[in-house]
């Protein structure tokens, strides 16, 4: 994120993505607020990418702005059950710097979670979408506390059922042979590929890096559903330099000026 931030109420703020390609507006507190893993999720999709993306747990929308931002072939449908990051979202669209491509996003609400039939009925129907791109919650609820009146809490927590409603929603609703992009807590990878077994192949990891030399904390995953093709560890992506704050140059064309990260193809 830049750090131009422009004020727009109490509650909410106007942030530049992406050197100021993009704004996002977003709750000031309270909600999880969007960043780095956003813009990612984003890049990691190919810059041949065309037809319906789908982002479910699409919050305010920044993965999907970036996303369309950067490939004009694509349109997009933000996917998410909290009212109040959807009408964020919509303000979004609004926003007159994101005018090039707003008319290539669209809104859902529906709980991702919940069964087939009710999902279907809320809008999220069987291979709908070319490409899904997701950023679930991180944490299973016995390793994050927070109140549970906390709106933040859910951006962060799965419930009891952990990764497997998300994969079974991807699965449903993407066609054969097309694309799932996830990015993950690095120490969740294991979960993460026990609900892609059977439904994914073809899965591309690509670990980010704090720092040179440093675990990575992060993973990104592409697969493509129904592929048998074998799993590929590719080169991490450092994020910043060994000393201060600063972006590696190679994380600066993505967080600055909305490069994609250029994945080799399946």
């Amino acid at each position: 994120m830049s750090a131009q931030q422009d004020m727009t109420g109490d509650d909410t703020t106007r942030d530049a993505f992406l050197g100021g390609r993009i704004y996002v507006h977003q709750p000031r507190t309270g909600r999880h607020r969007a960043g780095l893993d956003a813009v990612f999720l984003a890049a990691a999709l190919s810059e041949t990418t065309r037809g319906h993306v789908v982002d479910l747990g699409a919050g305010v929308g920044t993965a999907g702005f970036c996303a369309a931002m950067r490939l004009r072939d694509i349109r997009v449908t933000l996917v998410d059950i909290d009212t109040t990051v959807l009408d964020l979202a919509r303000h979004g669209l609004q926003d007159p710097v994101n005018a090039a491509f707003a008319n290539r996003i669209s809104l859902l609400e529906a709980d991702i979670t919940a069964k087939g039939s009710l999902r279907h009925t809320a809008g999220l129907t069987p291979s709908m979408a070319d490409h899904v791109i997701m950023n679930p919650p991180y944490y299973e609820a016995d390793r994050f506390r927070a109140s549970p009146k906390s709106a933040r809490a859910g951006a962060h927590m799965l419930d009891d059922r952990g990764l497997e409603p998300w994969a079974k929603t991807a699965t449903d609703i993407v066609r054969e042979s097309g694309s799932l992009t996830v990015i993950f807590r690095a120490d969740g990878l294991q979960e993460l590929l026990n609900v892609l077994q059977g439904r994914f192949g073809a899965i591309d990891l690509i670990p980010l890096h704090p720092r040179p030399n440093m675990a990575a904390t992060r993973i990104l995953v592409r697969a493509i559903r129904a592929s048998k093709a074998p799993l590929r560890l590719l080169p991490g992506f450092v994020l910043h330099e060994e000393i201060g704050s600063d972006f590696t140059l190679r994380a600066r064309t993505v967080m600055r000026d909305g490069a994609g990260l250029c994945l080799p193809p399946r």
